[in-house]
């Protein structure tokens, strides 16, 4: 399994941006699936956004598109998640997965390796 690691949350206040990277190892960026998702206190965890190895993204529609963008540098070997305008109700821990090509990417069940997390506060 990948050694994932998050990076770059903090406490910010309502409107600020913050990015967010996951650092892999070896080639895991070019050819996996990667994905953000965030965990609340008592919530389930939740999908982020995704993008592939084509750089094909996805994202949750109805919580961040629009405000986030998820991108990689594969010579870097790093996933990125742009977040702006952030409100309240993106408080949570975000966590990066790595998942096989073509597994669903908007199910947690598809990653196979997950970093730390890294605490998102949002708050005045």
């Amino acid at each position: 399994q990948a050694q994932l690691v998050e990076s770059g949350g903090g406490l910010v206040r309502p409107g600020d941006s913050l990015r967010l990277s996951c650092k892999a190892p070896g080639r895991t960026v070019m050819w996996y699936t990667m994905g953000w998702f965030r965990q609340a206190p008592g919530k389930e965890r939740e999908f982020v956004a995704a993008i592939s190895r084509s750089d094909t993204r996805a994202y949750n529609e109805d919580s961040v598109k629009g405000r986030f963008t998820i991108s990689k540098d594969n010579t870097k070997g790093t996933v990125y998640l742009q977040m702006n305008s952030l409100k309240p109700e993106d408080t949570a821990v975000y966590y990066c997965g790595a998942a096989q090509p073509g597994s669903p990417s908007r199910v947690a069940g598809s990653y196979e390796s997950w970093g730390q997390g890294t605490q998102v506060t949002v708050s005045s």
